[in-house]
C-alpha cells in the first residue's frame, strides 16, 4: 500500500471530480518512475487534492517522531486495502473507511449512532479551544483536577497541573485537564467518607467517558486518593497518582506544631483546662501554616505511602512537601510517565488491574504496619482490593493482622511517634523506608513505571545516612502489630486497634464497665454531664456511627475523655465504637466494630451500661461478659421493639427511627448510600461498585421485615 506523501503531484484538477469515470489517473510521485501512473478511486483523489491544496499537517509533522510517539492515531491503512491512505484531518471524514483507531480523540465517542459525525462534532468543539490537527492526533493524557476554594489540601493543584502538562508535552503527548469532585475532611457533612463513593463514581465515569489514553490523578486529602484509585481500578485505563504533598509544620511558643495530631492533643488540653482560650486561639493560627495535607502520619500521608507500595505512584512521589520545588519536579516527571503510558497503552500491561496484585497488597499492608499508618487506610485497602476482579474477596482483616505480627513500626512520626512528614522526607522518604523493609517485601510486584518494586528500589540507589526518623529493623519504635485486629462476641467480624498510638499501654489488656452512648448526638449531650456515672476504669462505648447507622461512618470514634476526668489528669481510656477516627489521632481506641450497632444482629447494638467489656491485645480478644442466651434474648427484644414502632406509625411520610429500617424509604444519595454500603470489614463500599457487583448477598443483610 502506498502512503502518499505531501510532495506528490496531482495531475488532475478539482474539476476532475466531475468526470463520470469512477477512477482517475494521478502521478508521477516523488521516488517513482517518471511515466508511472497510479489509478485511485475518484473520491480518494479529491481528498488528496484537498489535502495538498490546504497543506494539512501530518499527525507526526511536529514533536516526537512516529517511532518515538507510538502508533499514529489517524486512521491507518487496513491490510489488503489498496486505496491510498488519506492522512491528516481529512481521514476522519472519509465515510468509505471505518474509524479503525480507538485511541486518542477517537475513543469514548458520544453515542449519536454515527461514529464519523461524533468525531466530526467533537473536533469542531475542541478546536474552539485552539487545538490544531497535529495536537489532536497525539496520545491524550487526562489530568484529574480536584482544586476547590474549600480545599486547602489541594491549593497547589493549579501549579501541579501546569507542571504535569509540561511533562506530558515534553514527552510528545497532549495534556487535557478536567475536574471532578473535591473532598476536604473539614468541609464535608456529615463526613468526607459519606462522599467518597460519589467521588469514586465521578472519577470512574469521567475517566471512562473522556477521550484519554492515560490519566494523572491529582489529589491528596484523606478520602481523595482512595476514591480516585477505586474509580481508576473500575475504569481500568492507565493511571498514575500525583499527591499534592504534606504541609510544613508551624511553631507555637518555640514548639513545632502541625495538623492534625497537635490539633486534637491541644484541644484535649483545652478541655482539661491546661491551656486557656488565648492559647487555643493562638494555636489556631499556626496549626496549618501552609496548604497541603496534614503533616503527620494521618490518612492522607498514609495513603500517599501506600500508593507507592501498591505500585501506583513512583517511589519519590509521596513525601516532597507541598511548597517545595521538588513537588513540582515530581509533577513534571509524572506527566512524562503518563505520556509514555498513553503511547504504550495498547501494547503494555499498564492498567490498574495489571499493576495491582496479591503481592502489591502484601507490600501495602507491610508499609501500613511499618509507618503506624491510619486505621482509615484499612477500610480503604479492603475497598480497593474488592474493586479488582482478581482480588475481590481475597483480602481480609486476617491478612492485616498476620502481616502485622512480623512487621515492626519503624517510622517515628506522630501520632505513634514524635516527628513530622518533613522529617520523613529529609530522612530519605519512601526510598529509605522501603530499602530498610526490603527483606519483608514482595520485590517482584509490578509498578506503574514498568519496573518491579525491586528494580525500582535498585534504580533509586538510596544510600543510607545518619538520621532519626526511620528506625532500623533491629531497633524499631514498636516491635510488631502497630495495627491489630481483635475478635470476640462483641466484634465477630473484627475490630481494629492502633496499638502503637495508645497513650496508656495498660489499657491494652483491660476490663471495665460499659458507659454506653446510643449515638454521636447522645454522646455530645451527656459526655460532660457532671452526673455521668464514669470512672477512669470505665469503657466508653459509642454505637450508631457505623456505615448505615450514621451514613459516612464519621470520625467520632475518638471519644473525648469526659471533662470531669480530664481535669483530673486522665488522658486515655479504653474506648470502642463502630465508627472511625482520624489517622492523626491517638489513644486506646477500638474502631470499625463489625457488624455495626445498627445491624439487628449486632452485639454492640445490645450492650447496656454496666456490662463488663474485656479487651486483650495479646489474645486478640474483644468481648462482653454476657451469655449466648442473654445476647439472643436482647437481640430478639430489640427486633420486637422495632416492629412495634413500625406498627404504631400511621404516618406514611414518617421514617422509622432505626436507620436499618428507615433506609428503605429514604430518597436521593443518602438513601442509596444506606441501602448499598457494605460493612467496614468489606471496605464500606457500595455493593454494586465492587468487582462482584450487586448480585452478591450482603453478609449483614437485615433480618427484619422488608429485607
Amino acid at each position: 500500500m502506498v502512503i502518499w506523501p505531501r510532495s506528490c503531484v496531482i495531475a488532475s484538477s478539482v474539476a476532475a471530480s466531475n468526470q463520470k469515470s469512477e477512477q482517475i489517473e494521478i502521478g508521477p510521485l516523488t521516488g517513482r518512475g517518471a511515466n508511472e501512473k497510479t489509478v485511485v478511486p475518484k473520491g480518494d483523489c479529491l481528498l488528496i487534492q484537498l489535502q495538498q491544496r490546504f497543506a494539512m499537517s501530518e499527525p507526526h509533522a511536529t514533536g516526537a517522531s512516529a517511532s518515538e510517539s507510538g502508533p499514529a492515531f489517524a486512521d491507518g491503512d487496513k491490510e489488503g486495502d489498496t486505496r491510498p491512505s488519506v492522512s491528516g484531518g481529512f481521514a476522519d471524514y472519509d465515510l468509505a473507511r471505518p474509524l479503525g483507531s480507538t485511541a486518542g480523540l477517537r475513543q469514548s465517542l458520544t453515542a449519536y449512532g454515527d461514529a464519523h459525525f461524533a468525531l466530526f462534532l467533537r473536533k469542531a468543539f475542541i478546536k474552539a479551544l485552539g487545538y490544531g490537527e497535529s495536537a489532536l492526533a497525539r496520545p491524550i493524557v487526562g489530568i484529574v483536577d480536584t482544586r476547590s476554594g474549600l480545599n486547602a489540601c489541594h491549593a497547589n493543584s493549579a501549579a501541579l497541573v501546569e507542571a504535569v502538562q509540561r511533562g506530558v508535552q515534553l514527552a510528545g503527548a497532549l495534556a487535557v485537564a478536567f475536574p471532578t469532585i473535591s473532598l476536604h475532611e473539614s468541609f464535608a457533612a456529615p463526613s468526607s467518607m459519606f462522599l467518597l463513593k460519589l467521588m469514586a463514581m465521578d472519577t470512574e465515569d469521567m475517566v471512562r467517558a473522556q477521550p484519554v489514553d492515560a490519566v494523572v490523578l491529582v489529589g491528596g486529602c484523606d478520602k481523595t486518593t482512595p476514591a480516585q484509585l477505586m474509580g481508576a481500578i473500575s475504569a481500568n485505563k492507565p493511571a498514575v497518582h500525583l499527591v499534592t504533598g504534606p504541609m510544613l509544620p508551624g511553631s507555637h511558643r518555640g514548639t513545632r506544631v502541625g495538623a492534625c495530631t497537635d490539633c486534637r492533643n491541644n484541644w484535649a488540653r483545652y478541655r482539661a483546662g491546661e491551656i486557656d482560650m488565648e492559647d487555643i486561639a493562638s494555636l489556631n493560627e499556626e496549626l496549618v501554616p501552609t496548604s497541603g495535607t496534614c503533616g503527620v502520619m494521618g490518612t492522607a500521608s498514609t495513603m500517599a505511602c501506600l500508593l507507592v507500595a501498591l505500585g501506583m505512584m513512583p517511589i519519590n512521589g509521596a513525601t516532597a512537601p507541598v511548597v517545595s520545588a521538588g513537588r513540582l519536579r515530581v509533577a513534571e516527571q509524572t506527566g512524562e510517565l503518563a505520556a509514555r503510558l498513553a503511547r504504550e497503552s495498547s501494547t503494555t500491561a499498564s492498567r490498574p488491574q495489571d499493576i495491582l496484585s496479591r503481592d502489591s497488597i502484601h507490600n501495602a499492608l507491610t508499609v501500613l504496619q511499618a509507618i503506624g499508618g491510619s486505621t482509615n487506610a484499612i477500610v480503604h485497602l479492603l475497598a480497593i482490593a474488592n474493586r479488582h476482579p482478581g482480588l475481590a474477596g481475597t483480602v481480609t482483616l486476617a491478612d492485616l493482622d498476620r502481616i502485622g505480627r512480623c512487621t515492626p513500626l519503624l517510622l517515628d512520626l506522630k501520632p505513634s511517634g514524635a516527628g513530622y512528614m518533613t522529617d520523613f522526607h529529609a530522612a530519605g522518604g519512601m526510598a529509605a523506608l522501603l530499602t530498610e523493609l526490603r527483606p519483608l517485601l514482595q520485590l517482584d510486584a509490578r509498578t506503574i513505571t514498568g519496573q518491579t518494586l525491586g528494580e525500582a528500589l535498585d534504580a533509586a540507589r538510596f544510600r543510607p545516612f545518619a538520621q532519626t526518623a526511620i528506625r532500623l529493623l533491629a531497633s524499631p519504635l514498636y516491635t510488631c502489630s502497630s495495627l491489630a485486629v481483635l475478635h470476640g462476641n462483641l466484634a465477630p467480624r473484627g475490630a481494629v486497634l492502633k496499638a502503637s498510638a495508645s497513650k496508656d499501654r495498660r489499657l491494652l489488656q483491660h476490663k471495665g464497665p460499659a458507659v454506653v452512648f446510643r449515638s454521636a448526638a447522645d454522646m455530645a449531650n451527656r459526655l460532660d454531664d457532671p452526673n455521668l456515672d464514669v470512672t477512669p476504669d470505665s469503657v466508653l462505648v459509642l454505637r450508631g456511627i457505623g456505615p448505615v447507622g450514621h451514613p459516612g461512618m464519621p470520625e467520632a470514634g475518638l471519644i473525648p475523655i469526659p471533662r470531669k476526668l480530664a481535669v483530673r489528669g486522665v488522658t486515655d481510656m479504653l474506648r470502642l465504637s463502630d465508627g472511625r477516627m482520624s489517622g492523626t489521632a491517638g489513644g486506646t481506641i477500638l474502631l470499625h466494630v463489625a457488624p455495626e450497632g445498627a445491624d439487628p444482629r449486632s452485639v454492640l447494638g445490645i450492650v447496656r451500661d454496666g456490662d463488663i467489656i474485656r479487651c486483650d491485645l495479646a489474645a486478640r480478644l474483644l468481648a462482653v461478659d454476657l451469655s449466648d442466651e442473654e445476647i439472643a434474648h436482647r437481640q430478639a427484644e430489640r427486633v420486637q421493639d422495632w416492629a412495634q414502632t413500625a406498627a404504631n406509625d400511621d404516618n406514611d411520610d414518617h421514617h422509622h427511627p432505626e436507620p436499618w429500617i428507615a433506609r428503605q424509604t429514604l430518597r436521593g444519595y443518602r438513601g442509596l448510600y444506606m441501602r448499598e454500603v457494605n460493612q467496614a470489614d468489606e471496605g464500606a463500599d457500595f455493593r454494586f461498585l465492587t468487582a462482584e457487583g450487586p448480585g452478591r448477598s450482603d453478609k449483614t443483610a437485615a433480618i427484619v421485615a422488608g429485607r
